[in-house]
């Protein structure tokens, strides 16, 4: 369980980053999407195109690049196809492609610098969203803090705050996160593919839990790698309650 003093100061952020808007997908909505992916490889780069981090990069990019990315890499268009799209040359196409994914490959983590993720349902990140689940609920913030990466990151939309770290996490989870021995719910769900929650916090004077926000998960192996937490205006996309009997 948790040893640290209730009264953690909240760490400085680590950085502070560009903001940008995004929001999260709900799973349930991409079931319908035909998946014809080849092989493991070209199923593991299909989920990576649908990730937060793959969003939040992509909504930094020129228009243009954005554009020629989606229709090339997302949505599998031919450089001609794009090209009449766009009303322009497949030289350009091809041109601005390799500079949009230039400018990803400096934003997001190199593959070969963490584990992948496991596929979505697989028994690694059954056991990963089950532990987390229980450490959240009970309170043991050590507990959550095991499950996380060396550097795992920890943001919030809209914010430039940006916390990297086991050990800023750590401090940040104690200081706010469970400030005052808050108790919380947690309701499993997906999002952009990835394991997500709708975040409840108990209310000890009534049988209730009240919505605290959306928290989407990003492994690297068995791993928490990324926490991402957005506010209570997305639950109902995901049909997550504003309470919960408790």
């Amino acid at each position: 369980m948790n040893t640290r003093p209730p009264d953690v100061e909240p760490p400085e952020p680590t950085r502070l980053r560009e903001v940008v808007w995004h929001e999260p997908y709900p799973d349930v909505l991409l079931e319908g999407l035909p998946d014809d992916s080849p092989g493991p490889e070209a199923q593991y780069e299909a989920r990576e195109a649908i990730s937060l981090a793959f969003v939040t990069a992509l909504q930094l990019l020129p228009p243009r690049q954005r554009a020629v990315l989606v229709l090339r890499n997302v949505l599998g268009f031919h450089a001609r196809e794009v090209a009449h799209v766009l009303e322009s040359s497949e030289e350009s196409v091809t041109s601005a492609l390799k500079r949009a994914r230039a400018s990803l490959q400096s934003r997001l983590p190199s593959p070969r610098d963490r584990e992948p993720s496991p596929p979505p349902n697989s028994t690694v990140e059954r056991e990963t969203v089950d532990a987390l689940t229980r450490a959240y609920e009970s309170g043991d913030v050590d507990g959550v803090v095991t499950l996380l990466t060396h550097d795992v990151v920890l943001t919030t939309p809209l914010s430039p705050m940006q916390y990297e770290g086991r050990d800023v996490a750590a401090r940040f989870l104690d200081a706010v996160v469970f400030r005052q021995r808050l108790a919380y719910r947690l309701v499993a769900t997906r999002a952009n593919g990835q394991p997500a929650f709708g975040v409840y916090v108990r209310d000890p004077r009534a049988d209730v839990a009240h919505a605290n926000g959306l928290l989407v998960l990003t492994l690297a192996g068995s791993r928490i790698s990324a926490m991402t937490r957005f506010d209570n205006s997305e639950l109902p996309r995901f049909g997550l309650p504003r309470t919960l009997p408790d």
